[in-house]
C-alpha cells in the first residue's frame, strides 16, 4: 500500500492525527478529513473539512480511495448512557451510508473499534477476538453495531473491511477532558498541580498501549490480506489504575488523588488478547513505564 491514497475520517483526533503522521512517514499520499483545520498541520497531510454527516460531502470525500481509515465518534465510554441517542442516531446511521457508498468504490476500509468496551466483563482474560462481545455502556454498543453492519456490508463490497479492536491507547496528543485517557489525566493534573480523579477503588485494568504501536499496527493492517476481519490492538498486559499512579508518582511524587463512587460504565477488568496481529506482523511494543516516562517529559517540555 505504500504511496497508495489514504483517507482518514476523523483525522484530527488523538488517533486520527497521529495515524496520518505513521502513514505519511511510510510514504503513503495521506488525506485527513474532519470538520476544522486543525491547529498545527502536517505539511506532508492534505486536509480537507466538512461534515461526515452531510452525504453528498462525505461521498466526495471517499471517491477515488485506496484505503480509508474510520476514525470519528461523537461520544465517548463517559457520557454514552446520556447521549447514547447520539451515538445512534448520527455515529451508527451515517456510518452504514458511508459502507454503502463503498459498494461503489474499490477502497479498503479499516474501521477503528474500541476493545476496551466491545467486550464487555468477561470471566477469561486475555480477550480473544472470538469472545462474545457483550457492552455495558452504549459506547461500545454503537461500537459493536458499526461492526455487525460492517460484516454484512464485507460480502458486499469490491474490497475488504476489517475492524481494528484498539485496547487503551495513551501518549501525546491525547486530552483527557475528552472523556477518555487515564494516564493522560494523571500526568497533566500533577504537573498542574489538580488531583486526579478515580472513580472506584482504583483496581480497573486497563491494557493500556502507546499511540506510535496503535499506529504501527493500523498501518501494518494496510497490508494484510487474509480471511481474518477483526484484530486485537493491544499490549496484551493489565494494568490496574493504582499502579498508573505509583508509575507517574516514581517520576514525580506530587501525585495526588481523590477517589469517587464507581461508575457503571466501566468495566472491571479488560485485557486484548494480541497473539493474532502478532502472527501476522510481529512487533515488540513500547514498555509501559517508558511511554509514560516519555509521555511526562513531552508534557513537561
Amino acid at each position: 500500500m505504500n504511496g497508495k491514497d489514504v483517507l482518514i475520517i476523523g483525522g484530527n483526533g488523538f488517533i486520527g492525527s497521529a495515524l496520518g503522521r505513521h502513514l505519511a512517514d511510510r510514504g503513503f499520499k495521506v488525506t485527513s478529513f474532519d470538520i476544522a483545520r486543525p491547529p498545527f498541520p502536517d505539511g506532508r497531510i492534505e486536509y480537507v473539512m466538512g461534515d461526515f454527516f452531510d452525504d453528498n460531502v462525505l461521498a466526495a470525500a471517499i471517491k477515488g480511495r485506496d484505503l480509508i481509515y474510520h476514525a470519528l465518534s461523537t461520544v465517548n465510554p463517559g457520557n454514552s448512557n446520556e447521549k447514547y441517542m447520539m451515538g445512534y442516531s448520527r455515529d451508527f446511521l451515517q456510518t452504514v451510508r458511508l459502507f454503502d457508498m463503498l459498494k461503489a468504490e474499490d477502497a479498503k476500509l479499516i474501521f477503528l473499534s474500541s476493545g476496551g468496551t466491545v467486550y464487555g466483563n468477561q470471566d477469561v482474560q486475555p480477550i480473544r477476538e472470538t469472545a462474545t462481545a457483550r457492552p455495558i455502556n452504549h459506547y461500545g454498543n454503537v461500537k459493536l453495531c458499526i461492526e455487525n453492519t460492517l460484516r454484512v456490508f464485507d460480502i458486499q463490497t469490491k474490497a475488504k473491511m476489517i475492524i481494528a479492536r484498539i485496547s487503551n491507547p495513551y501518549g501525546p496528543g491525547q486530552d483527557h477532558k475528552k472523556g477518555v485517557g487515564f494516564i493522560d489525566a494523571v500526568i497533566r493534573n500533577t504537573l498542574e498541580g489538580e488531583p486526579v480523579e478515580v472513580w472506584g477503588d482504583g483496581q480497573i485494568v486497563r491494557d493500556y498501549i502507546h499511540i506510535d504501536d496503535v499506529c504501527e499496527m493500523l498501518a501494518d493492517l494496510s497490508e494484510y490480506e487474509g480471511e481474518e476481519t477483526i484484530f486485537n490492538l493491544s499490549s496484551a498486559e493489565g494494568t490496574s489504575q493504582n499502579r498508573i499512579i505509583e508509575i507517574v508518582k516514581s517520576i514525580d511524587p506530587s501525585v495526588q488523588c481523590v477517589y469517587k463512587p464507581a461508575r457503571s460504565v466501566d468495566v472491571q477488568k479488560i485485557i486484548l488478547d494480541n497473539s493474532r496481529f502478532m502472527s501476522f506482523r510481529p512487533r515488540t511494543l513500547t514498555d509501559l513505564e517508558t511511554g509514560i516516562k516519555s509521555v511526562y517529559d513531552y508534557h513537561r517540555g
